[in-house]
């Protein structure tokens, strides 16, 4: 029965039963006579589904649930059946089939982030064990065993570094544009990629109790958390059906009329009702996509309207999540600016590290002269050694320079707190045992952030920023950006804390992110909204919006289309409610029959459709 139900209530299907619904109100006008009236088609393909809801929500459903829209159109259905007007029976059946399938149309229930998310889990590891290497699943990894990393590979299980030295990429658990050096004694994280050196590191955290497979479950939990819109039309049900009822066998008592009892069954049933969310929730779907904007539910938009805070993460939302060299500073007299960058470039042309590939890029893109160098030698996670035009420099960070006899005088290391500060990182440049200049990088703000918070803020909207950056960093971005509610050097599971702490406080929480450490907050916030043109397929999925251009300056357009949505939707509910009560009171005076009271419920269907389609083509951008 359940396999037929899906099949009558397909879309191809609910437009054949349209059609023969025309047919059945067309025919008799063009004097052409049927041996079976058509609309016996659409009530079967439209009226069965709904017999069948509404039976199934009777007898599985607690309490006052148990009644439903389904029930009272079925109750209308069958009455005019009853009467003979089988076109008022398909009419009522096929516009709350016609509904339905708007409403599904709006929910996108798809769990391939999920998925995506699972398949970063590393599935193999390499133990080492009396001296030997040996390649395992990742399941048979146990606490305590001591595992080898190479270049590139992923690490398996959350561990402490026993031995080597190298840079991880940690993005997918802390969004950080940064490879995180890492030493012994350090932590490295399950599913993040060592970049350069070899490493051995010694299991602390295993299967279930490891980073990723947490991020994983919270993700899980938060997805459970998730439930569907319940319809308007639902909701109503339980007062509406009891009032349509006893007004209809109170006005076929007094006036002795079945026909006029029937007709106000017809003329209460919620149609318009069912049609007003559905309508309104396309048109504005429609309407944010000519802009660049993925709404996946119509409870996104319901929920983004009543959204009183705002949560930012920093790299890739705020900012582009792209280094570049911010500044270049000599402190030698022989060697100015552009000559300094021309000799790092060269020195560091050879080197695989994000930032020498910046500072390498941005040279070149100077037009800066790159020279071949010599006797290159990098020591992973923290800087190279080459030979430049017969000059030997070091570049790298600071205890780099200090262990290869590098002094940093008081102005070095004024001028790198100064950029420490601003959230910046540093490449120290040394020759011949003293620093000659630092080449510093930052991650790039976007141009529209400080305006966008600043929008937001008017709308009566608070901008916090939750980043798994170092304070330092979060504290230079949020004021150039007009935060002042900053929480930094989050892992994933912390960032949820932090928006779960704000849901707590009575806060309406949307999260805005790009990486897959910000799904489990994305899923867990009112309202989760990802950078999809750059950000990672699984922060897509797991968000209920997704901004395709990655123009942050849309979240305040769509705020302003989230409140017109609720706005449209809850006057297209208060005009059908009139139009029903409207249609009842002449229904009990005899002015409509259950035909003519049928053709005033797709009048006030039109009207609702109508309404909702202003929405497609207002001006919220501005």
């Amino acid at each position: 029965m359940k396999r037929i139900k899906e099949f009558i209530s397909s879309v191809p299907m609910t437009i054949v039963g349209g059609v023969f619904l025309v047919l059945s109100f067309v025919l008799p006008m063009l004097n052409v006579k049927s041996p079976v009236d058509p609309a016996w088609v659409t009530v079967i393909i439209s009226g069965l589904p709904l017999l069948y809801l509404a039976v199934w929500r009777i007898i599985y459903n607690p309490g006052i649930s148990k009644i439903s829209s389904a029930l009272l159109i079925t109750v209308a259905m069958i009455a005019a059946i009853v009467i003979g007007d089988l076109f008022a029976a398909g009419e009522v059946a096929f516009i709350m089939a016609l509904g339905e399938i708007l409403e599904d149309l709006t929910t996108d229930r798809a769990k391939r982030g999920l998925k995506k998310l699972i398949g970063l889990a590393p599935t193999k590891g390499r133990r080492i064990r009396d001296g030997r290497e040996e390649m395992i699943n990742a399941q048979e990894i146990e606490c305590g065993d001591i595992l080898r990393i190479l270049p590139g590979e992923s690490i398996p299980v959350d561990g402490v570094i026993v031995s080597g030295e190298t840079s991880v990429d940690q993005s997918v658990m802390t969004g950080e544009s940064l490879p995180v050096d890492k030493a012994v004694g350090d932590e490295v994280f399950c599913g993040t990629v060592n970049r350069f050196g070899a490493i051995d590191i010694r299991a602390t955290k295993v299967g279930e109790d490891s980073s990723l497979q947490k991020l994983i479950r919270m993700v899980k939990e938060a997805e459970n958390k998730k439930a569907p819109m319940a319809r308007i039309a639902d909701k109503c049900a339980s007062w509406l059906v009891p009032v349509a009822m006893l007004i209809a066998i109170v006005t076929g008592i007094v006036t002795q009329n079945v026909t006029r009892a029937v007709t106000v069954l017809v003329v209460f049933c919620p149609c318009a009702l069912v049609l007003a969310t559905p309508t309104a929730i396309m048109a504005a779907i429609g309407q944010a996509t000519k802009h660049g904007v993925i709404i996946k539910s119509g409870e996104a938009l319901e929920k983004m309207g009543k959204v009183d805070t705002v949560a930012f993460d920093k790299t890739g939302t705020l900012t582009h999540g792209r280094l570049e060299v911010s500044d270049v500073i000599s402190f030698d007299s022989k060697t100015d600016e552009r000559a300094l960058l021309s000799l790092v470039a060269s020195a560091e042309a050879k080197s695989e590290h994000p930032l020498g590939r910046a500072i390498v890029a941005h040279a070149r893109a100077a037009g800066a002269e790159l020279v071949e160098s010599d006797s290159f030698k990098m020591t992973a996670g923290r800087g190279i050694c080459a030979e430049v035009s017969g000059r030997t420099l070091l570049c790298g960070n600071e205890s780099f320079l200090t262990e290869s006899g590098v002094t940093l005088d008081v102005g070095t290391s004024s001028a790198l707190e100064e950029l420490r500060t601003q959230g910046k990182a540093s490449v120290i440049v040394a020759e011949g045992g003293r620093c000659i200049g630092i080449v510093a990088l930052s991650d790039v703000l976007r141009p529209e952030a400080a305006e966008m918070v600043a929008k937001l803020k008017d709308m009566g909207t608070t901008a916090v920023l939750l980043t798994g950056d170092n304070k330092m960093t979060a504290d230079y971005f949020a004021e150039k950006v007009g935060i002042s509610e900053i929480r930094a050097e989050l892992l994933p599971e912390e960032k949820v804390k932090n928006v779960a702490a704000l849901q707590e406080s009575g806060r309406r929480v949307c999260m805005i992110g790009d990486g897959v450490n910000d799904a489990p907050a994305l899923k867990t916030a009112d309202v989760g909204v990802a950078m999809g043109s750059m950000g990672s397929d699984i922060a897509v999925e797991a968000a209920d919006i997704a901004l395709m251009s990655d123009d942050i300056g849309r979240i305040p357009y769509l705020k302003r289309l989230s409140n017109a949505t609720v706005r449209t939707i809850k006057f297209s509910i208060t005009l059908s409610m009139l139009i029903n009560f409207l249609a009842v009171a002449l229904s009990v005076l005899g002015v409509l029959n259950p035909t003519t009271g049928a053709l005033v419920h797709n009048a006030g269907s039109c009207f609702v459709v109508l309404i909702a389609a202003r929405l497609y083509d207002r001006k919220f951008d501005k």
